[in-house]
């Protein structure tokens, strides 16, 4: 598969996310989930002008680009000019709201001299894998692309002036295709429309659809061509009006943006113009990564399939959600958050109580290379900070079982550390027979939040911790219901008497196995001494330090000395590898923001938020890392975990 790692913008509905270059390439199409199926290898479309040979619309030496959204939607412009034939194009690309169809349309103009005649070609290849592998056929007007039990449909009400559906790479730089078979065995295939001549400065219009059909059946792709006809009937018009109404609203409904980052002059243009464009952005980012149907959240659409640097991003790690979850609650989201809690997560949790380490969106185990504690207990705590915004009982009490078998399974876990086993209890054998440890004693050392090293973490222990607290407040709410069933309570009562006798071990534990002494700061772990942003987590969000501790001063002192860089923003940790670690993060350093908040130092946060504003895309958007020389997003553009921490900056 072709290497594409930056997606730099994103369109789609509640089943479809399609993302783009900086160029309009549609490098990745999601469906029906935000994680899989992906359908895209490479789908480039250009242009044959009079005698010339392909010139791609997204890739040519004479091109120059402009890109931008329609203001507040996810209809995305991509302006296109090819200085030698002085030919113009605007490609409009969007999704409908209420068909799962992408909508592409183009308008050329001649700005020559001479007349231009132009044939437009669409150039497409399917991801496949050996043992199942792609054919391709002209029918009903369109070229559909299929493979086992998915398709892809490409097609326009205008007819198709040609075809090619095998060996396009051969002569597809020639602009001319041609091809008598009407089904072919390629997954690379192309077809053409004749757009006519142009005379100069007239304009004509052109419209192309791409629509992904999941879990086909019928042997003819019946599926497939009835949406193709029932597509072609669409008034694009008034598909393009209702997708522009429907984002505008969205975005309406959703912004709860603090007044002193609100612009209300449109003529206004620097920090808080650029602010607002961000939290915009990111309002209409979030759906995009969500499934419709489980509520899970992907962390990002796919940058390495190949997994050339990373181990891939396009799962739902439920750490990542959660984080995202208490920003969607910010913005009114509750419903999204609710979902998530209610389906996503009793769907995926492991008999024992814990969650994995990520998930695809629709539920199913994702590939995993070990475990991390905190997951879980950031579900438990996600749950009763999402209570706390709604005062929802019932939601509480649709998730309390689910609360309480997770709440055991870290009871477990911490008497292992802490060493208050409680040998009684019927979920000892449960969890450590599922582990199949040599050591009985012991369940297997957790990831840390960075999934790079193995140990006892303070940010797993402070998630603990907060769960513990937000289960105590949960069972006060539980409690009445069970008041007619004895064991239920004397059950409860128990829990809440092993909760507290560890809650008052953790305290010492961690102030004699996670605090050095002689530099008077906090420890990340208890096998190295090295800074580390995540510590910040003991703070905010989990509480178990307050903000002006000396410890904890003492600890931002020694991050500021070894984290912070030359231009503002602040690394992960000491050390870090991962490509390179010598990029800045928006997560870190929104981290940084969130804690002098805490402290009360306004003009430190602002200082934070202003690197990470400053380090957007033109669209607003997000990436994991900043370049610290350019102060552009380096790697994984459109990050959900950034874009959560955003939000909750500028509304702590």
């Amino acid at each position: 598969m072709r290497t594409k790692y930056y997606n730099d913008a994103f369109i789609g509905n509640k089943n479809i996310l399609a993302t783009y270059s900086k160029k309009g390439e549609l490098l990745r199409l999601y469906y029906p989930n935000p994680d899989f199926r992906q359908f895209i290898d490479f789908f480039g479309t250009g242009v044959k002008i009079n005698d010339s040979g392909m010139i791609y619309l997204h890739e040519d030496i004479n091109n120059k680009y402009n890109q931008y959204y329609d203001e507040d939607t996810n209809i995305l412009n991509t302006e296109i000019e090819n200085l030698y034939y002085r030919l113009k194009v605007k490609q409009t690309d969007y999704v409908s709201i209420k068909k799962d169809v992408i909508i592409k349309q183009y308008v050329f103009e001649n700005g020559n001299s001479i007349d231009l005649n132009i044939n437009f070609l669409v150039h497409s290849k399917l991801i496949y894998e050996e043992n199942n592998a792609v054919g391709s056929q002209i029918k009903n007007n369109a070229l559909i692309q299929y493979c086992h039990d998915y398709a892809l449909g490409i097609f326009s009400k205008d007819k198709i002036y040609s075809h090619q559906l095998n060996d396009v790479a051969n002569n597809i730089q020639s602009g001319v295709i041609q091809d008598k078979d009407y089904i072919g065995m390629s997954a690379d295939s192309a077809v053409s429309y004749n757009i006519g001549t142009i005379k100069p400065g007239e304009k004509k219009e052109f419209v192309l659809f791409v629509v992904p059909v999941q879990g086909i059946s019928e042997g003819e792709n019946q599926a497939l061509l009835d949406k193709i006809e029932e597509i072609r009937k669409l008034d694009v018009k008034a598909e393009k009006q209702n997708a522009s109404r429907y984002w505008k609203k969205f975005v309406k409904d959703h912004y709860k943006l603090d007044e002193k980052y609100q612009v209300t002059n449109k003529n206004y243009k620097g920090y808080l113009e650029k602010l607002n464009k961000i939290y915009k952005r990111s309002i209409l980012l979030f759906p995009l990564l969500m499934d419709e149907v489980t509520g899970g959240i992907v962390a990002s659409a796919e940058a390495d399939e190949g997994k050339t640097q990373c181990g891939r991003y396009a799962y739902c790690w439920p750490r990542d959600a959660v984080f995202i979850c208490s920003a969607l609650d910010k913005i009114g989201m509750t419903k999204e958050v609710e979902k998530f809690y209610k389906v996503f997560c009793k769907n995926t949790q492991s008999k024992n109580g814990m969650w994995e380490q990520r998930f695809y969106t629709d539920g199913k185990l994702a590939p995993c290379w070990g475990y991390q504690i905190d997951e879980t207990a950031s579900v438990i705590y996600g749950i009763y900070e999402h209570y706390k915004v709604t005062k929802e009982e019932k939601f509480i009490k649709d998730t309390f079982k689910m609360c309480d078998k997770a709440v055991r399974f870290l009871e477990r876990y911490m008497d292992n550390i802490l060493g208050t086993k409680d040998e009684s209890d019927v979920v000892k054998k449960e969890i450590e027979e599922t582990y199949h440890t040599e050591d009985r004693e012991k369940l297997p050392l957790s990831y840390d939040l960075w999934e790079m090293n193995e140990g006892v973490h303070l940010y797993s222990i402070a998630s603990i911790n907060a769960a513990y607290n937000a289960m105590l407040k949960i069972y006060e709410i539980i409690e009445p219901e069970y008041k007619e069933n004895r064991l239920k309570l004397e059950n409860i009562h128990k829990n809440i008497i092993r909760i507290k006798k560890q809650m008052e071990v953790i305290p010492k534990y961690v102030s004699q196995n996670l605090y050095n002494e002689k530099t008077k700061t906090l420890k990340r772990n208890l096998e190295d001494d090295k800074t580390d942003i995540s510590i910040l987590g003991s703070i905010y969000p989990f509480e178990m330090f307050g903000p002006k501790e000396k410890k904890v001063l003492n600890t931002i002192e020694k991050i500021n000395m070894t984290l912070r860089t030359y231009t503002g923003g602040y690394l992960r940790f000491e050390q870090d590898s991962y490509r390179g670690g010598k990029n800045p993060w928006p997560i870190s350093t929104l981290w940084m923001a969130m804690y002098y908040q805490k402290a009360g130092e306004s003009k430190k946060a602002k200082e934070c938020i202003e690197f990470v504003v400053k380090s957007c895309n033109e669209h607003g958007l997000l990436g994991e890392q900043v370049d610290n020389s350019t102060l552009e997003p380096n790697w994984v553009v459109g990050l959900g975990w950034s874009h959560a921490m955003f939000i909750l900056s500028l509304g702590n």
